[in-house]
């Protein structure tokens, strides 16, 4: 079995903004940073969605580097 040093590091999460989906046959979810919409749409079944908040791995922004 192979071990790396990835697999020693602890994940950090954080609370982040989210877009939920509305329906509640859907698990549909998004970042909010990465949504382009005001307000979008599911993108699996094209219901609204609600504002949200969930703790998810941080993710670091690597544009512009």
């Amino acid at each position: 079995m192979h071990w790396s040093k990835r697999n020693t590091e602890e994940e950090v999460q954080e609370e982040v903004a989210v877009w939920e989906c509305e329906s509640t046959e859907c698990v549909g979810w998004m970042r909010k940073n990465f949504s382009f919409d005001e307000k979008p749409s599911c993108p699996l079944c094209d219901s609204s969605m609600k504002s949200g908040e969930r703790m998810l791995s941080k993710l670091t922004n690597m544009q512009g580097r």
